[in-house]
């Protein structure tokens, strides 16, 4: 109960600081105007005018403290200086809120000038009090002023520490999250400059086949009806407007030493044995499994089909235990492809890796789901369509 109610005046404090000092200066001030009333016209009792001055000084005081910090802090100093210079009476109603003020100037200024103030007000509220009393120097009373100031000074000191780490960690940690957003997306426009690069090869090899094709049957055609070879001619220029518009456009992607690779064929699930042949001699078991008949893939999906394999056997041999289940399964309409691993003592999934291989599936049409499974076990699913949609019927 105690601590709900302490959380809800934290969270009020936060939302209505000046409500919070206006309720906390009602508290001091208050008893003391109240008090004074009471005790107007006893012989030993200070001025009625005096002491309601001092109360709506303090409330004041209190209530304006977080908007000039400093003004207040000296004015406050000034008028309990004075104040118990004249009166020879140092009333709590003065001390209390300079105290409050004091720790608000301490939690926002930096250490040494805060102490400097602190001094130069602590010093002459303990003359002034020492020679308005009879007490000796050393009598709690006179020493209590030099308390009250220096722990309001080291509590505001501490406080405004602790809220500078604070900052500074949130700050931190704010950097460190746009620096790995800033990193994600980064891997994200490579991996699609990647693909962008790799679609341009198969397509710019099928059109350049096509461009063959289409100027030997025009060749053989030479004696057949002109609108035949007029559309194998028309054939051939749109085929070498597309390679030299590709060209252009992917040219510029590509780095200077990309080019000494532009030769190597486009990997497929063909080279698979030699893939699981590299991860086998780093050390990686693999239990390969085939369900259905093996068959020629489109290009693209192909080569995502490789790349996908290729990404999750790595992350298997990175964070998993050593072992790693690979299933490719043929279905009339689709490929589906399942790498399934223990998870070892690092931590799988949720790299950059996986962000790659669902660029690659959803660039031809298909899901990818990387996630855990039973058994401590970390799964990598693919399913990639080996033909277009259909058309829905009564549709154009």
């Amino acid at each position: 109960m105690f601590s709900s109610v302490a959380q809800w005046i934290r969270r009020v404090a936060v939302r209505h600081p000046f409500l919070a000092d206006a309720l906390l200066a009602s508290l001091l001030a208050g008893p003391a105007a109240m008090a004074a009333f009471d005790h107007a016209g006893h012989p030993q009792a200070p001025p009625l005018t005096g002491a309601v001055g001092v109360a709506a000084g303090a409330f004041l005081a209190v209530t304006v403290r977080r908007l000039w910090p400093l003004p207040v802090l000296f004015a406050t100093a000034a008028a309990t200086v004075v104040y118990t210079a004249t009166t020879r009476y140092q009333p709590p109603t003065l001390l209390f809120p300079l105290v409050i003020t004091i720790y608000t100037v301490a939690s926002r200024i930096d250490r040494r000038r805060m102490w400097r103030i602190a001094t130069g007000i602590a010093v002459p509220l303990y003359l002034v009090s020492l020679f308005t009393s009879r007490d000796d120097w050393w009598a709690p009373q006179n020493l209590g002023v030099l308390a009250w100031i220096g722990m309001a000074t080291a509590v505001g000191d501490a406080t405004g520490s602790r809220r500078a780490y604070v900052a500074e960690v949130e700050e931190r940690a704010r950097r460190a999250e746009q620096t790995r957003e800033d990193e994600a997306r980064r891997r994200v426009v490579e991996e699609r400059i990647r693909i962008a690069r790799e679609l341009h090869d198969v397509i710019s090899h099928h059109i350049a086949v096509i461009n063959v094709q289409a100027g030997a049957a025009r060749h053989v055609l030479r004696q057949q009806p002109a609108a035949a070879g007029d559309a194998l001619e028309h054939i051939r220029h749109a085929s070498d407007t597309v390679l030299r518009e590709l060209g252009s456009i992917v040219g510029v992607l590509r780095q200077a030493d990309d080019l000494e690779n532009s030769t190597e064929p486009v990997p497929g699930l063909a080279r698979l044995g030699r893939l699981l042949d590299t991860v086998a001699a780093a050390g990686l078991r693999v239990d390969h499994h085939r369900d259905g008949d093996e068959r020629d893939l489109p290009a693209m999906v192909d080569l995502a089909a490789y790349r996908i394999v290729q990404e999750a056997l790595t992350n298997a041999h990175k964070h998993g235990a050593g072992a790693a289940r690979l299933t490719i399964a043929y279905t009339p309409e689709e490929v589906v492809l399942e790498v399934t691993n223990p998870i070892g003592n690092a931590a799988s999934g949720g790299g950059h890796g996986l962000i790659g291989m669902r660029e690659r599936a959803t660039a031809t049409g298909g899901t990818l789901v990387a996630q855990r499974r039973p058994g401590n076990l970390f799964q990598v699913s693919a399913v990639l369509p080996t033909s277009p949609p259909t058309k829905p019927k009564g549709r154009p």
